[in-house]
C-alpha cells in the first residue's frame, strides 16, 4: 500500500486566512484519506492589506510580497508542526496553492504568490506549488483544479460544490469529470459587509433583513459569463469589473439580492446528492435559499471538511505530482491534454 503524509495549504481569494491540513493519503485499489490535524491562521493585518492591493503593485512590490507570503507560509508550517506536536520527519512534503493575484486565462496569465523556495528553506521540507501555470501554457483555464480530488476522494457524491470567494462545482458526465466556476460568493458578500465595517455578514442575517431589488437581480442574472459553456473560470478581476460597479444602494438590500442571485445560479447546476463545503456553508440564510431553489437539502459535512477540503485536495494534488501522475483534467480546464501540474522544491538536493 502506498502512503503519503502531507501538509496541504490553501489561501483563498476571500483572504479568510491560511488553511493548513495534515493528512495521510493511501492507495491500494483506490485512494483514501485521513485528516489528522487542521489549523487556520489569520493573516497579520498589514499583510492582509498588502494582499488586497497586489493587483496594483509595482513589479518590485509584488516580488517583495511574494517573498513575504512565502516566509509567512513557511513559518506557519513550523508553527503548525509545533502546536499540533507533529514530528517533521513524518512529513513527506508540503503542497501549497499560494494566493492568487492574477488569473486571466484568455491571456495565458495566472499568478499565485507565496514563494515555494522560501517555504522549503524555512521548513526544510520539500514543497510542491505553482499548480496552475502548466495548464495555461496548454491553453487551459488553469481552474478549477480540485475536481480530480472530487473524483478520486469523494466519488460517492453526484456533485461537489465549494462556496469560497467564488463558488465552483464538479460532477461526472458521460464518464468525464466536468467542473467550472459558477459565480462569485464570499468575494461579494464580504465586500458588501466591509462597507458596514464588518468582516462578514455572519449567518447571512443582514441579507435576511434586506429587500429584493428586482432590476439588480435581472442585471446580475444576465451577465454574459452565465451563458458561456464550460470550461470556464472566474477571477477577482472579473468580479471587480463586472459585479462591484452594479452594487449601489442600501447594503442590506444588496446582500439580500446578491444572495438570491447566487442561490439561483448554484441551484441551477446541482446534480443529485451534492456535497457542500467552504466558508459559505456557514451562511445559514444563503444555504436556505439554495435549498429553496434546488428543492433539496444540501449535504453539509463535519466542520473539518467544510473548512479544509480545498487544503486537503491540494495536498492530494501534490501527491499526484510527486508520483508524476496526472492531476489536471483537460475535460475540466479545457487544456490540450491531461497533465501533471506543479513545481517541486527539494531542499538539500533530495
Amino acid at each position: 500500500m502506498e502512503r503519503y503524509n502531507v501538509i496541504g495549504i490553501m489561501s483563498g481569494t476571500s483572504l479568510d486566512g491560511l488553511d493548513l491540513c495534515y493528512a495521510t493519503f493511501t492507495h491500494s485499489d483506490r485512494w483514501e484519506y485521513t485528516v489528522h490535524k487542521t489549523l487556520t491562521l489569520p493573516y497579520p493585518s498589514g499583510m492582509k492589506g498588502r494582499l488586497k492591493q497586489t493587483m496594483t503593485c509595482s513589479g518590485l512590490e509584488l516580488s517583495l510580497i511574494d517573498n513575504e507570503l512565502g516566509n509567512f507560509i513557511g513559518n506557519a508550517v513550523r508553527h503548525f508542526l509545533k502546536e499540533k506536536r507533529i514530528p517533521a520527519r513524518q512529513i513527506d512534503f508540503v503542497a501549497s496553492h499560494g494566493h492568487t493575484v492574477f488569473h486571466q486565462p484568455e491571456k495565458q496569465l495566472t499568478l499565485q504568490i507565496g514563494n515555494g523556495a522560501n517555504i522549503a528553506a524555512i521548513t526544510k521540507l520539500s514543497v510542491v506549488c505553482d499548480f496552475r501555470s502548466v495548464d495555461l501554457v496548454l491553453h487551459g483555464n488553469g481552474a478549477p483544479l480540485v475536481p480530480i480530488g472530487d473524483r478520486l476522494l469523494f466519488g460517492e457524491y453526484d456533485s461537489c460544490v465549494n462556496l469560497g470567494g467564488i463558488a465552483n462545482i464538479s460532477f461526472e458526465k458521460n464518464k468525464k469529470r466536468m467542473a467550472f466556476d459558477i459565480c462569485p460568493v464570499n468575494l461579494v458578500f464580504n465586500h458588501l459587509a466591509n462597507r458596514m465595517g464588518l468582516e462578514l455578514d455572519k449567518g447571512g442575517e443582514i441579507a435576511r433583513s434586506g429587500k429584493l431589488d428586482k432590476p439588480l437581480l435581472a442585471k446580475l442574472n444576465k451577465l454574459s459569463y452565465y451563458q458561456q459553456l464550460p470550461p470556464k473560470s472566474l477571477g477577482y478581476e472579473w468580479v471587480a469589473a463586472r459585479v462591484f460597479p452594479k452594487l449601489e444602494g442600501n447594503t442590506a438590500d444588496l446582500l439580500h439580492t446578491f444572495t438570491e442571485h447566487a442561490a439561483q445560479q448554484i441551484a441551477h447546476h446541482l446534480k443529485g446528492k451534492a456535497l457542500f463545503t467552504g466558508g459559505g456553508t456557514y451562511n445559514t440564510y444563503f444555504m436556505e435559499r439554495i435549498a429553496h431553489y434546488a428543492d433539496q437539502e444540501p449535504f453539509i459535512p463535519a466542520p473539518s471538511l467544510i473548512e479544509f477540503k480545498e487544503a486537503l485536495i491540494f495536498g492530494f494534488l501534490g501527491v499526484l505530482r510527486w508520483k508524476h501522475e496526472k492531476n489536471v483534467l483537460k475535460s475540466v480546464t479545457g487544456s490540450s491534454a491531461d497533465h501533471a501540474g506543479g513545481c517541486i522544491y527539494q531542499p538539500f538536493g533530495n
